[in-house]
């Protein structure tokens, strides 16, 4: 559990996002125009990489098609869009695509977007040309500032790269907790749960060895395998283990103490990990969970430490920038080691009561 498990996420967990970009989405053209304009445009679409483009008589059958998923989304060309563009008024083409499924949609604007840009830069150039300037200047006046676009965290800008660096941490912790509490949790049926503090600090230093060596793992060859951006700050990567694996254990040795049991460890831990993510804050916005889920989840390691993490390993953050992260760790850490001394001699007493 502690060391097999993570190892074999680690490989196939990410293989669902292996394409990173989705390419060559289905898409729907209704061209009322059927002029030289329109065909240029259709053209230019069915030239996208992003769009695999197909012809509709009208917009019902388009609607249709995407109801039943045949694709994600169309483009709609007005009867006249070649005379209003000759005679210099504004033009304009519909583009609908389906929000059930924001990858596919964002294909879906962009694919079009380009395609309706190039070809209305070209119709520029030559207007350009026809009052007498030159092809090079018509073509820079086109775009009088450059745009240029480049992802700095994602170069790919694949779901991939965002979403396992932030999951591997969950996977991390839920691990090390289920193993732990697990672990915690068949001493306690066999009576040797108890020990020293000194006693407990070892269990959580041993166990915290192994998830460190195994989250040296993902950030040191893992993420590597999957072309992940990673190693921007290896060194404070490496402390934030140090510091975020005795969270963890510590917490696995708490709830092992409160489950008493082996099996109900389990039962409780493996359904949690989506709630978890989801309350960290990096799926979705922090501000806008209910106020009181957003005082609690910061009693979950992954709270912090995901961001921690991200901005360590894929942004190149310093410590210095990130120590609200740590601070929150050592706090949690602190936290659930009171609680388990708490814990330790509770626990015996009611025993020795029953």
């Amino acid at each position: 559990m502690l060391v097999i498990a993570p190892i074999i996420y680690g490989f196939f967990y990410p293989w669902p996002y292996s394409s990173e970009v989705v390419n060559h989405v289905p898409v729907g053209i209704i061209d009322h125009d059927n002029s030289n304009l329109s065909r240029t445009l259709v053209r230019y679409a069915s030239a996208s990489p992003y769009l695999d483009t197909e012809r509709f008589i009208n917009e019902q059958a388009a609607k249709e098609a995407i109801w039943s998923d045949q694709i994600a989304g169309y483009m709609v060309i007005p009867t006249g869009l070649e005379e209003q563009v000759q005679s210099g008024e504004q033009a304009h083409v519909s583009v609908l695509g389906n929000g059930g499924y924001f990858i596919l949609n964002k294909n879906v604007q962009l694919g079009f977007s380009q395609a309706v840009g190039t070809v209305s830069a070209g119709i520029k150039v030559k207007k350009s040309i026809a009052k007498g300037a030159y092809a090079s200047t018509a073509a820079q006046n086109t775009q009088a500032v450059p745009l240029r676009i480049m992802p700095l965290y994602n170069q790919t800008e694949g779901y991939g790269a965002y979403v396992v660096p932030a999951v591997s941490v969950i996977i991390l912790q839920q691990t090390l907790l289920m193993a732990t509490a697990m672990l915690i949790g068949t001493w306690y049926e066999q009576r040797r749960h108890s020990t020293s503090v000194r006693g407990w600090l070892g269990r959580i230093g041993a166990l915290s060895s192994l998830s460190f060596i195994v989250g040296c793992f993902y950030y040191g060859w893992a993420f590597e395998l999957h072309h992940y951006p990673r190693g921007q700050n290896m060194l404070g990567t490496l402390l934030f283990l140090a510091l975020f694996c005795p969270t963890v254990a510590t917490l696995g040795c708490v709830l092992g103490l409160w489950f008493r049991q082996r099996e109900r460890s389990m039962q409780i831990l493996i359904f949690i990990s989506l709630p978890i993510f989801f309350l960290s804050g990096y799926p979705w916005p922090a501000d806008q969970l209910p106020q009181v889920l957003q005082v609690i989840r910061w009693l979950v390691p992954t709270t912090p430490a995901i961001n921690t993490s991200v901005q360590l390993n894929q942004m190149g953050a310093s410590v210095s920038q990130v120590a609200i992260g740590f601070y929150a760790l050592a706090g949690l850490w602190l936290l659930y080691f009171v609680l388990l001394l708490f814990l330790r001699k509770r626990i015996p007493q009611r025993k020795a009561y029953l």
